[in-house]
């Protein structure tokens, strides 16, 4: 096993492990267990900079250097590297460990976002910040409340 070949099996097996975590969070977000999601975001933290590091390694052991993406890159270096057949198949299952993990990255942050949603509608609702309601008057119009009780009027 070449280097490079050795230093992208393990972000595959780390993006894997990001992946597990990912939907750990998922799970946490699904259940409404919010206790659980401290931890979880450490992890991921964690995780993302062992990621961001071997990154960095691999672009200086390829000698990826100019403005060009990192999958530019790596495709042109793979190209003018065919002996790194298995180099060329770790960064494939890379890529696409990657694309899964983005894709539920974006849903656990859909999910937050509902939660956010609904937390901030049950506070408004118990500080009475939604003070909009009206009732209809006998000529069908709405009128606003008067703070009179409804059987009072009958």
């Amino acid at each position: 096993m070449t280097p490079l070949s050795n230093l992208l099996k393990r972000e595959t097996e780390l993006v894997s492990r990001f992946i597990l975590v990912l939907g750990q969070e998922q799970d946490a977000l699904k259940a409404g267990r919010s206790e659980l999601l401290a931890a979880i975001n450490s992890e991921k933290i964690l995780l993302v900079d062992q990621l961001n590091q071997l990154g960095t390694e691999r672009s200086q052991l390829a000698d990826l250097t100019g403005t060009a993406t990192d999958r530019t890159k790596m495709a042109a270096w793979l190209q003018k590297n065919p002996q790194e057949k298995q180099s060329a198949t770790l960064w494939v299952k890379l890529l696409k460990l990657a694309q899964e993990a983005k894709e539920l990255h974006e849903l656990n942050g859909q999910l937050i976002g509902l939660h956010l949603q609904r937390t901030t509608e049950a506070i408004s609702v118990l500080t009475q910040q939604h003070k909009e309601h009206s009732l209809y008057g006998s000529n069908g119009q709405s009128s606003a409340l008067t703070g009179s009780r409804i059987v009072d009027s009958a």
